[in-house]
């Protein structure tokens, strides 16, 4: 990741423990994270039980005082170790597990003051912090606050790096957000929003690299990236060794926007169309993805690649409809979508040019990967912003950093017009559908191109995703599972 050209180095008053030290401080510590890391939202391993933890690194960041009330704040990046079950995300054929490599902050206090109860994760017994109690330290604002400071004054503190592209104030009133989510979120001074990442992996986090590459390019529809920090030299397990890791990202705080969903619900609720909204949304996605085009690298994906493309889909199915049967009875009308696809790959296709030869192409490049109104942000002038270049959590990092095609973020928007209608009761299908052909409106507007002139890319990665969806409900949110199974049932080419 480069530098910007402000990072200089700065004195830290903290200090990395060495590997001996860092390991017997989680191993003090597995008693309770074995029972509060399965709680957090965040944790993606729910499920499967935890068979063990190891420290990858550990930073006290504020020592913790060993005579006094406190508070310490404490750095963990901790490996935990899960027995391993089929993953519908490695594709027909699962590989060979890995296990997760998880952020921590830490507080450590003698003893919690009541404002801090809910963050308590429990008492240690035994260890370096034996008699003291350890909770979520970013409910607290002082340790938020010395989080902070860390990003005001670039440099390294072990194995931590903190950089940023422009000064940033003092004083600013730290607060958590509780939205659910897969990360944590801090706002600062209702001016900066910090994105703490809970499952890292090696490898540049497309969260951060993204944004940088727009901010680059001059794009106005993404936050550029104030300041962000990583972990140099980590070696989180699977035969990777030493790499970088993303670890958190401030960004502006947009906070006189609103959230694409939201507005998208209050339309409904209040018996309005969301046509106009969708086709001005529909051209901002399109200008974010003209401008990755021009920023990173663009590839052709030729039949065999289409072919692979569609197989992999086929056994995401296939791995899916094990994990939830509610899919089995739809598996056989699911995969007409992706016997499509793979047929389409030899087909000619005017929307996409042809390879010497003849042969159909399909341009792939980098995007979203996870984009739905929730990842959208509207000001009072009506200008919209895309936020949260993750990409799908559950998915391995390097294919969140991998070309896509284009239509794969079109989708994504789609289903989600389509999840709006469905949480809203009534059921408005007309709704969703006026909403879903503006979006792709707007886009062909700003681009030339309309997205559903490839019906057979556009149709698989509205199948893949849902079937993404209905994994994600069944393990995280069970009774949201009926709305993408309403697609599942209307994809598979059911009667409603």
């Amino acid at each position: 990741m480069s530098k910007a050209a402000s990072t200089r180095s700065s004195p830290r008053s903290g200090a990395a423990l060495p590997p001996a030290g860092a390991g017997r401080l989680v191993d003090s510590l597995a008693p309770l994270l074995h029972e509060w890391l399965p709680r957090q939202r965040w944790f993606a391993g729910k499920g499967r039980p935890i068979t063990g933890f190891s420290a990858v690194a550990a930073t006290e960041l504020m020592p913790p005082d060993a005579s006094g009330p406190g508070p310490g704040l404490l750095h963990l990046l901790v490996r935990v170790e899960q027995r391993s079950t089929p993953d519908p995300d490695a594709g027909p054929v699962p590989v060979a597990p890995t296990d997760d490599c998880y952020q921590l902050l830490i507080g450590v206090r003698s003893a919690l003051p009541p404002q801090l109860a809910a963050a308590r994760i429990g008492p240690v017994h035994e260890g370096p912090l034996a008699g003291r109690v350890v909770y979520e330290a970013l409910h607290d604002p002082r340790l938020a606050d010395l989080l902070l400071e860390q990003l005001r004054s670039p440099g390294a503190l072990g194995p931590l790096r903190f950089d940023r592209a422009v000064e940033i104030p003092a004083g600013l009133t730290p607060r958590l957000l509780g939205a659910e989510q897969s990360n944590s979120s801090l706002v600062y001074g209702e001016k900066y929003i910090l994105k703490i990442l809970r499952r890292v992996f090696p490898g540049a986090n497309p969260d951060l690299e993204l944004p940088l590459a727009l901010a680059r390019q001059g794009s106005e529809r993404v936050p550029s990236p104030v300041a962000w920090f990583e972990a140099v030299g980590a070696d989180v397990g699977g035969g990777a060794g030493p790499q970088s890791l993303t670890l958190g990202v401030l960004q502006p705080f947009l906070r006189d926007s609103e959230d694409g969903w939201q507005l998208a619900l209050r339309a409904l609720a209040d018996g309005r169309e969301f046509t106009d909204e969708a086709r001005a949304l529909g051209q901002a996605t399109a200008e974010v993805h003209v401008a990755l085009a021009d920023a990173l690298p663009t590839v052709t994906l030729g039949p065999h690649q289409t072919a692979n493309l569609a197989e992999a889909m086929s056994g995401r199915l296939d791995a899916t409809a094990q994990a939830v049967p509610a899919l089995l009875p739809y598996v056989g009308g699911l995969r007409t979508a992706f016997d499509a696809l793979a047929r389409s790959g030899s087909a000619p296709r005017e929307s996409d040019g042809a390879e010497a030869g003849g042969a159909p192409v399909t341009r792939a490049q980098r995007v979203h990967g996870d984009l739905h109104l929730g990842q959208t942000l509207r000001t009072p002038d009506g200008e919209w912003s895309l936020i949260d270049f993750e990409g799908e959590p559950a998915r391995p990092l390097t294919e969140r950093r991998r070309p896509q095609p284009a239509v794969r973020d079109v989708a994504g928007m789609l289903r989600s017009f389509d999840y709006a209608a469905r949480t809203h009761r009534p059921w408005n299908p007309g709704w969703a559908e006026r909403s879903r052909s503006a979006f792709c409106d707007g886009y062909a507007d700003a681009t030339g191109t309309d997205p559903r002139e490839d019906a057979a890319l556009l149709r698989a990665y509205e199948t893949d995703k849902a079937v993404y969806e209905v994994l994600y409900e069944a393990r995280n949110r069970p009774d949201w599972l009926p709305v993408p199974m309403a697609a599942i049932h209307r994809l598979a080419g059911h009667r409603p």
